[in-house]
This record gives structure tokens, sequence and C-alpha cells, in this order.
């Protein structure tokens, strides 16, 4: 063990539990917290600590107070509201001694707003597609096909949709928000999520996945070399500077990457790269921590995802409930 002690926002979901993936086996010793206790992270942690939902008065406050109890170094944020709530609370963590791995508050706002990411991509001479805020329903100044998708928020593709004819946009643009919503050029090409790890404005490595989805979440990911991509988001995440991981959606055209999607913190897929040899979470542990320069050996591999069930008995959700804290029961997800 390396007798650090690490908190994991959002176990419940898919970010949080990958980020509790990556650390299995580390030696780090990891809390988990989640609002609910049927979130299968908090079973497969060291100890499971019980939190009120990011959108409460007292919820930065509560997280600073476990990582008192529980002695905590670092903490990941695992939900995206909680990006939002570590920034705003920053301070306060650091006051704690606990480090917040979580970006300045304009990187998270402009990764967060699709249309702001598109704008600094532009801004900074990356390649983008053309995107168009749809403040009303007109009909957008783009060839077809093109994606409506919401300008801030969403996940897992929810509330995307290509349109390929006029009717298509009257029939969605009816159902939506303009006011949250973009027009976007669509790009036809394969579609990638990648990782880099970022530390005081350098880009320290970066991870390509080539990727299928199934409702908006990576089925199956497959681990390529490219190393002229891996310069240019090199270059990308520099000009951006956000602190820790931070992922990259993109697809090509031709040779041409165009970024549509920019997430400044862990992924979905963090836990897939581990088996790779690019452990996100540990990297950014082990240099915060230890000052250790980031490392890494990727494996060109395929990773195939499925579902897998976890056994929880009812006495620990009991006792949780209860409570508020349990000892992990060893299990691993």
């Amino acid at each position: 063990m390396t007798s650090k002690t690490i908190l994991v926002t959002g176990v419940g979901g898919g970010v949080g539990q990958s980020i509790c993936k990556s650390l299995q086996g580390t030696g780090y010793r990891v809390i988990g917290a989640d609002a609910g206790r049927e979130a299968a992270g908090l079973y497969a942690v060291d100890v499971a600590r019980l939190v009120p939902n990011t959108n409460h008065p007292s919820y930065v406050g509560r997280v600073i107070e476990i990582c008192r109890e529980e002695n905590v170094s670092l903490a990941f944020p695992g939900l995206e509201p909680d990006l939002f709530a570590f920034s705003a609370g920053a301070e306060q963590f650091k006051q704690a001694g606990v480090i917040p791995v979580v970006s300045d508050a304009w990187i998270i706002k402009a990764c967060d707003n699709k249309l702001l990411t598109a704008r600094f991509l532009a801004e900074n001479g990356f390649f983008a597609p053309k995107t168009i805020e749809l403040a009303d329903h007109s009909f957008p100044d783009l060839p077809l096909p093109f994606v409506l998708k919401p300008k801030t928020g969403g996940a897992r593709s929810i509330g995307v949709f290509v349109v390929r004819e006029r009717s298509e946009f009257d029939y969605h643009i009816r159902r939506v928000d303009p006011q949250n919503y973009i027009a976007q050029e669509f790009i036809d090409g394969p579609e990638y999520t990648c990782g880099t790890v970022n530390f005081e404005g350098k880009c320290f490595g970066t991870i390509i996945m080539r990727r299928q989805l199934r409702d908006g979440d990576t089925y199956k990911a497959f681990v390529e070399e490219d190393a002229e991509l891996s310069a240019y988001l090199t270059r990308v995440a520099q000009a951006l500077k956000p602190f820790g991981a931070c992922n990259f959606q993109l697809r090509k055209k031709g040779n041409t990457p165009y970024i549509f999607e920019i997430n400044a913190r862990c992924s979905g897929t963090t836990g897939a790269r581990s088996l790779a040899g690019f452990n996100e979470p540990q990297m950014v542990a082990d240099y915060l921590l230890f000052g250790k320069t980031p490392t890494f050996d990727i494996k060109k591999i395929a990773l195939l995802r499925y579902w897998k069930e976890l056994v929880v008995e009812p006495s620990q959700m009991d006792e949780l409930s209860a409570t508020g804290r349990i000892e992990g029961n060893g299990s691993r997800l």
C-alpha cells in the first residue's frame, strides 16, 4: 500500500466506476462516494460513503468532511456536475489538505458547451466541425446531413439527432429547447475516443482508440498507433491546458481529425485504457502525490465490453443507509 487515500465521487456511473477500476491493484486506498445506496461502485472499493446530491448546498462541505474523516489526499469527480462543484470549492479542498483533480472553471465551461468548444478549436487554429447556435426554429445553413445536439450537458448521445432532410429537422426542433441546441456539420468517418494526461500546460501522453458505439456508449474499442494524430492531440491539449486527464472525441475525414467534444475529466473508457497500459488515474495520482512523471506502455489491443454482475448483500445496503459508511467487501468491478 502507498498509505495514500483517494476519493472518487459518482461511483454509480460509468466515469466514477471507470476511475475505480483503474485504481484497483495500484496500492491506493479508495473511498467511493455516491448519493444512492444502490450505486454498484460503492461495493467494490475499500470504503463506501453516502453523500448528498451534487446540487445540494451541503454537497462540497460534506465531501470535504468525509475527506478529513478518511484521511483523503486526492479527490476525483466522477460525475459531470461534480466538475462544477469541485471547481467552485477547489480552495476549500486545498485548505483541507486535499488535491481536487479538476481544471479551471473556464475550461470546464468551455468543454461543457459544444459551441464554446468549437470556437476554442477554431480560434486556436484546430479543425472543428462547423457549428451553429439554434436560438430559434430557423433552418441552419449547413449541408445535409447535419447533427442536432444539446449545447450544454448531455451524455451517451441522448438528444442527438442526425438530420438528413428538412422534415426531420422540423420534427425534432419542435420537441427540444432550441435555446440549448446547436446544429453541427456531420463528419462521415471513423470515430475515436482519445485520452491525455496534462499538468502545467504540458501533455505527458496520449492514447488513441477507434470505437464503435451502442446507445451512445463505447462498446468496442481498438487501440491504434497514430503518431500524427497523437502529436495533434498534444498540441490541442497544450493549448487548452486542462488539469489531469482530458478526453477528446473526434471523427476523421480522410486524414483530417475533427474534434467534436472535449471532456476535461476522466472518461467512461478510462478503465479500458488502463487495460491497454495507459492508466490515467494512477498517473495523475502518482504525479500529484509523489512527483512521479507519467509513464505508460500502450498495448495495441481490442477491448470488447459486456455486462458484469456484482453481488451485494441486502445487509450491506441497510448498513450503508443507516450509517452512511461501510467497509468494502473485496469485490472488483
